[in-house]
Order: C-alpha cells, then structure tokens, then sequence
C-alpha cells in the first residue's frame, strides 16, 4: 500500500497545483516575474531585461523531473554516480536541443520547443544508458536498460506535464479559438476556455487572440501528461516497466500528434508538422527498441530505497544546479523588454 499512498499523494499535490495554475495564470500579471536593470537610456532610464514566469515554471518542472529520475532509479539500485552520468547527458542534449530544433522548424532564433528536445531525448536515451553503465565501470552495479528507460520517460511526463503551467504563463503554445472549431470540439471546451491577458503574451503579439476563448490545449496536455506518468509510476513500483514505457510514450506522442490540430501558433509549414512526424517515430522507435532489447534479470523497486537517495548533499546540490540552469536558459526573455526609471521617496527621507 506504500506505492499506491506515494501516487496518491502525488496525485492530489498535482491536482491541486493545476486547479489554481489553469485560473490564475493567463493573467497579464503572471508572464513578467521580474526585471533586472542592464543599461541605461538616457539620463534617469534603464533598459530591464525580464524574468519570467516561464522560466520559474520550466525550472520547477525540470526539477520535479530529476528528483523522479532519481526515486525511480535508486528504487532498482542504480548507484547514484551512474544517475549522476544518466542527469548529466539528457540534459545535455536535451537543453541546447529545445532551440536547435525550433529553429530548424519553426525558423525563429528565440524560441523553445519541447516537442524536438523530447523527440530528441527519446532516441538517445538507450544509448545515454548504456554510456552511463559504461563509464561507472564494472565494479558498479549493471544498469538495466528497460526500467531505466521507464524511469525517464516517466520523469519526461511529469516534467512536461508541469511545464505546461509555463506555457500558459506565457501565452506559447495556445490553442484555437473555440469559434474556429467544430461543433464537437466546442461542445467539449466551452465550459473550461482559457482566456488570456496581456499584450506581452505571444498568443497576443502572434496570434492576436488577446481576450479570446481558446482551446485550453496546454492544460489539457498538463492533465493528461501528469495523470499518465503517475499511472506509471505504479506500474513502475510494481516491476511493471515494459507497460510503464510503453503507457508514456504511446499516449504522450500520440497526444502529441493529434493536439497539433487543436493548435493555433506557428509550427513550421505543411498540412502536418514536423513535431507530429517526429511523435510518430518516436513511438515506432520505441517499439523497435523494445523488440531489439535481449532478455535480462529484471530488478525489483523499492521506493523506500528511491526516497532514501534524495537524503544525500551530492544529490541535493545537482537538483538545485538543474533548475538553476533552466532558470536561466529559459526565464530570461529574448522577445520581450523593459524600461524603468528610479527615484528616492524624499518624505521618507
């Protein structure tokens, strides 16, 4: 009954989180975090360069993803350098992926896409494997491929799932509006629209939907992502990892593929993206793998052993340096600006 107290309490932490976050943050206040004076203009201004909202979000998310990546990974008794290594290289790629592949796709310098980063993340991630078995050395402890690879494609839908709450901050990845969709599609989300605020929002500057009810792609995406990885997570703490790989990625990419028509921003030209064609081959590539993969003795999880591990500096200080890093490479914004002035309060003085 421990795993399943673990999901729940997970499940009720999340549920909570996305009620408040789907209500609150399409408001103009929630895009702009903060601004940090970097040069001035003129006499008494200076130029701000913005934090964002985004950034806090997608920091958040990609620690929840570490922290799961490493309860999931001791709980088969990976050794924490081996985890170490498997952190290091997915985030390696997976970063400097998210605007490589935008600007392949979508031609723009400044701006992020999960979808390649993910897509990208998937075909690497057995190879991310065996080089993390690899380096540790064989004094350490064998890595098995399949419930590695179910650990981080959980901890992948979780962390988009929450990375969602930073799209719907900014106003990215938003949806048609309702009054261009079907009669089906309508009668689904008019209860539930998501009505964005703010100039600054890119559904406003590009999609000039500023006001509009909009599919709520985003929180249906963060819904699905999130309540599908915790299934998961179950059958992961169960020794089920086949059926916890294949959940994630089957449903997740197919999602993938059919909410690109549920979308209104820009995502490359053609009838059909090259997100949905790289979710498709994601899923045949997995299958692939699964099919290719010779049997080996299957661990059995512990969670008490995976909760354990999170009671280490070393482990503490990586989560901590991760969202540092995605703090920085994705809340500060390159497409929006500031300008601030600063006086002294004289009766106060």
């Amino acid at each position: 009954m421990c795993d399943e107290f673990f999901v729940l309490a997970l499940a009720i932490l999340f549920a909570l989180l996305l009620r408040w976050a789907f209500k609150t943050l399409p408001a103009e206040k929630w895009q702009i975090m903060a601004s940090i004076p970097v040069a001035k203009e003129g006499t008494d201004k200076w130029k701000g360069l913005n934090l964002t909202y985004y950034g806090l979000f997608s920091a958040s998310a990609t620690v929840t993803a570490v922290l799961v990546m490493f309860v999931l990974l001791a709980a088969i008794q990976v050794p924490l350098n081996a985890i170490f290594v498997l952190v290091a290289l997915v985030f390696a790629l997976c970063f400097p992926a998210a605007k490589v592949v935008a600007r392949i796709v979508e031609k723009k310098p400044h701006t992020l896409t999960i979808a390649g980063a993910s897509f990208l993340g998937i075909i690497a991630a057995p190879f991310a494997v065996w080089l993390a078995d690899f380096v540790c050395g064989p004094a350490a402890s064998h890595v098995v491929v399949l419930p590695a690879l179910a650990a981080i494609s959980i901890a992948y839908g979780l962390g988009e799932g929450l990375g969602r709450l930073a799209c719907i901050s900014f106003g990215c990845c938003y949806g048609k509006p309702l009054s261009q969709c079907g009669p089906w599609t309508q009668r689904v989300f008019n209860r539930y629209p998501l009505v964005f605020s703010g100039k600054t929002k890119k559904i406003a500057y590009e999609g000039e939907l500023e006001g509009a009810n909009v599919v709520p792609i985003q929180a249906v995406t963060s819904v699905l992502y999130i309540a599908v990885s915790l299934a998961a997570v179950l059958l992961y703490l169960k020794s089920h990892y086949c059926a916890a790989l294949i959940l994630v990625i089957v449903v997740t990419q197919a999602w993938r593929a059919l909410s690109e028509t549920l979308r209104a921003d820009h995502r490359g030209g053609g009838s059909i993206t090259a997100y949905q064609i790289m979710a498709l081959l994601a899923i045949a590539y997995v299958f692939l793998l699964l099919a290719m993969l010779g049997p080996e003795p299957l661990p059995t999880a512990d969670l008490k052993a995976g909760m354990a591990s999170l009671w280490n500096p070393a482990v503490l200080i990586l989560v901590q340096l991760t969202g540092l890093v995605s703090f920085l490479y994705t809340g500060r914004s390159m497409v929006t600006e500031s300008s601030m002035s600063f006086h002294v309060v004289k009766d106060r003085i």
